[in-house]
């Protein structure tokens, strides 16, 4: 088959779904053609060696790729992060339109939610079919992150979706929960695919634990729960840092540390300070490349989303990079991630939001055997294995194509 990958964000950009992905579809023996933008997430800043210009070709490890001009933004700003997706989506709907070769199936990744332009353009003018990944649901996420508060808008934004979910010839999403909810917006469960997410196994990788970067980074004799990744709103860390509060005194041997950035990250960092705690460790972002020895490092490794109704729906992505680490997961999130960690046995959940629900679910961690901990670890990197790794899920989606280029 020829594949079209739609995605506003493609490598080097630090996306999962991206140059792996289509390697592995190239593998399977597919075309692959990626329409996407010029690299600038997560920071809003084009990458050195690109500059925005009408449209660009090159060439990744085999794997044409065609970028078109876009507003490169990332940061607090509403409009400016408007004007990045509506720019995507204009030159993606009015260019990349006319310069991709006419694809068999069309793989488009949702977010961000004006992807349905091209993604339509591509359908009505090329005839293409295509497959709408769905890894955020919007409005929901919208609002709740607070990009957009005003309620017209979410209304205008939700009908947009709903007209795009009825043009995609088939949808998959990332959770049962997921699946739930668009049944509830009227399309069709059979039109639905819950396909898990992979993560960064080249990368995240399960190295050896480094002794020297241990004693290096300060994590040396202490029991560490580990958080990595993006520190926004929708973590709400704040709530952990609390809950540091109360175990420093009752077992002062617990570290918790925070790897990575965001746009929370100075407010947190400034609420230890004023706590004067002296079990939080700020480590700061990591290259994709460290992250896995990082992860090793970790006695236990946290998931902490806002006890939001969206996020009890959701499986954050960290998720899998923590079960294929093989290390205890302490999912500070209701619902489907939670059932996830617990039907795997992959670790413990506590209640998000509450400092004493993740202080005691700590301490209980801290005082498990090792043996145990271990069990934990193993058994989430099994389930990874057979449930949610790259060529499972990789091959779950070339059924879908097939399925559906064949109708075509």
């Amino acid at each position: 088959m020829r594949v079209l990958m739609l995605t506003q964000w493609f490598d080097p950009e630090p996306f999962f779904k991206g140059l792996a992905f289509a390697k592995e579809l190239a593998a399977l023996g597919h075309d692959v053609e990626v329409l996407t933008g010029f690299p600038n997430y997560p920071r809003g800043k084009i990458y050195e060696g690109y500059r925005v210009r009408l449209f660009q070709r090159e060439l990744l490890d085999g794997i044409p790729v065609i970028r078109v001009a876009l507003y490169p933004s990332h940061d607090k700003s509403s409009l400016r992060r408007i004007m990045n997706y509506v720019s995507f989506a204009l030159s993606a709907a009015f260019i990349g339109t006319l310069l991709v070769n006419k694809p068999d199936i069309v793989y488009v990744y949702h977010p961000p939610g004006t992807i349905g332009l091209p993604a339509v353009f591509i359908k009505w003018f090329r005839e293409a079919p295509f497959v709408y990944d769905i890894q955020d649901l919007w409005p929901d996420t919208v609002g709740v992150s607070g990009m957009i508060s005003n309620r017209y808008v979410l209304w205008l934004i939700g009908r947009w979706c709903k007209f795009t979910y009825k043009q995609a010839d088939k949808i998959t999403v990332l959770s049962p929960g997921f699946k739930r909810r668009l049944q509830e917006m009227g399309v069709r469960g059979e039109n639905v695919e819950v396909i898990y997410n992979w993560c960064d196994e080249e990368n995240i990788g399960t190295p050896e634990r480094d002794e020297e970067l241990s004693r290096e980074l300060g994590l040396n004799d202490t029991f560490n729960i580990v958080f990595a990744g993006n520190m926004g709103t929708g973590q709400d860390l704040a709530s952990v840092i609390e809950a540091a509060s109360i175990v420093e005194n009752r077992i002062p041997e617990i570290r918790f540390v925070f790897v990575g950035s965001g746009v929370e990250l100075n407010s947190l960092k400034r609420k230890a300070q004023d706590m004067a705690l002296g079990n939080m460790l700020f480590l700061g972002q990591r290259n994709i490349d460290e992250i896995g020895e990082v992860l090793n490092l970790a006695d236990v490794l946290l998931v902490h989303l806002k006890d939001d109704p969206l996020f009890r729906i959701t499986i954050p992505s960290k998720t899998q990079a923590y079960m294929y680490t093989g290390k205890p997961v302490l999912m500070a999130v209701r619902g489907d991630a939670a059932a996830l960690v617990k039907e795997a046995g992959a670790g413990i959940s506590c209640t998000p939001g509450d400092p004493m629900s993740i202080a005691l679910a700590a301490e209980r961690l801290y005082q498990m055997p090792r043996s145990q901990l271990e069990e934990m670890g193993e058994k989430g990197h099994e389930y990874y294995l057979e449930h949610m790794s790259r060529s499972v899920s990789v091959k779950r989606f070339e059924d879908v194509f097939t399925q559906i280029a064949d109708k075509s």
